[in-house]
């Protein structure tokens, strides 16, 4: 105990370089420790952009990519899927729930989705949580009512009762619009950090309305183009849409209904369970992961290599405090100890400071990264395999402080008392 009380006071001798040191620990050990939570984060909140959906249906191609354009709106779909291929899933005594996806449209660089009221009241996200109105209300009977995302409206500066004009594509910039069909604005969604909040929602109706009047992708001319009005008292009962999500009564029956979908004879279609095409996604992007955790623990490195330079660089400087020392009776052993004790103190006070930093910054910063990035994240204690990372870097300060600590035992015994002027 009196050595490290000693350690104490030799550090407190030295205190400007003794706090730089652990300071740069303490930023090493807070971004490692912000790095692992937001990795953690990112996985459970990548895993749950879509939640309480049993299957998601489109046409057959790989299940990533059926997954990327339904839930993500990145990529296109191969094919589309008949309209009466969705009715008789949807009406299936199996299935307690269909939303119907038509993609296609953009405005102004945001993916316009078509869909029914069903998206509102069944898509879930998170731990569970609908979707919910941050103003305004649903699209109802006019085709020509457009729901935001939240993103949307912040970035186009888009409010209630303002009209917008969709784009043909998915082009940041589209020589084709639909100006003849403008939207009204009648609901704006509350953030969810999700893809939802970069996406358009309009209703097949609207999409089926805007499309009304083309042929073979190219919009007609003169007397051939139909007047939102004349749209509005038309049969806008869609042909084809782009995908559906279904829930189903049991979950029992998840492998039978995806089954039967794989195996329909009327169109080739695909089914996937969303948690497992999740986890495939995730798994291609495991490498940058992995990077990034492995860049972080150089930085810790890097801080406890600094702190093993500051104390190798005091070593001549302490030759007389190291005499004196001796001349009081210490051992060289005595010595050695001193120094891994102020390495290991050095060490523990940054992981120490580290982890206020950390709590610190999720205090300050908590808020804003939940509802711009939808990533929540807790204060809580360490987890278990953060405390094993602490205690990795406290273990590396103690084999780090041994270096010093051998090369003044060596000093310390050839030494002696001679002081070199």
């Amino acid at each position: 105990m009196y050595l490290f009380r000693l350690a104490m006071a030799s550090l407190a001798n030295r205190r400007f370089t003794a706090i730089l040191t652990a300071f740069a620990i303490a930023l090493s050990v807070c971004l490692l420790l912000a790095v692992e939570r937001v990795r953690t984060e990112a996985r459970a909140s990548f895993a749950s952009t879509i939640s309480g959906t049993d299957l998601i249906v489109g046409a057959r191609s790989g299940s990533v990519n059926l997954l990327l354009y339904s839930v993500f709106r990145i990529g296109n779909a191969t094919n589309n899927i008949r309209w009466d291929s969705f009715e008789h899933f949807a009406n299936s005594p199996k299935v307690k729930w269909a939303i119907p996806i038509s993609l296609g449209d953009s405005h102004r660089g945001y993916r316009v989705m078509g869909t029914t009221e069903a998206y509102f009241e069944h898509y879930q996200y998170g731990h569970q949580q609908n979707l919910q109105l941050a103003s305004g209300r649903e699209f109802a009977s006019d085709p020509f009512e457009v729901v935001l995302g939240a993103e949307v409206a912040e970035a186009l500066h888009y409010k209630l009762g303002d009209k917008l004009v969709l784009a043909h594509g998915v082009a940041a910039i589209s020589l084709v619009k639909h100006d003849d069909k403008p939207f009204t604005v009648v609901g704006i969604l509350k953030r969810t950090g999700t893809p939802v909040d970069r996406t358009l929602h309009i209703s097949l109706g609207g999409m089926e309305a805007i499309h009304i009047d083309w042929h073979n992708g190219v919009p007609a001319q003169g007397n051939g183009r139909i007047s939102a009005d004349q749209a509005r008292n038309m049969d806008l009962t869609p042909q084809a849409i782009t995908a559906f999500m279904l829930g189903l009564n049991s979950k029992i029956a998840t492998f039978a209904v995806q089954r039967e979908i794989n195996e329909y004879r009327g169109e080739p279609m695909l089914a996937i369970l969303p948690g497992v095409a999740l986890q495939e996604l995730w798994s291609l992007m495991g490498t940058a992961e992995k990077a990034l955790f492995v860049v972080s623990l150089f930085v810790v490195l890097t801080g406890l290599i600094g702190m093993l330079t500051a104390i190798l660089t005091s070593l001549n400087e302490r030759r007389r405090e190291m005499a004196i020392l001796r001349s009081v009776g210490a051992r060289p052993w005595h010595i050695a100890t001193l120094l891994v004790l102020e390495a290991f103190a050095l060490a523990l006070f940054g992981v120490l400071a580290g982890l206020g930093l950390l709590y610190l910054g999720i205090a300050l910063a908590q808020g804003y990264v939940q509802s711009t990035y939808g990533l929540y994240l807790p204060r809580a204690w360490p987890s278990e395999y953060e405390w094993t990372l602490l205690g990795g870097i406290l273990i590396a300060a103690l084999l780090m402080g041994s270096v010093p600590a051998w090369r003044a035992y060596r000093q310390s015994l050839a030494d002696g008392l001679s002081i070199r002027l």
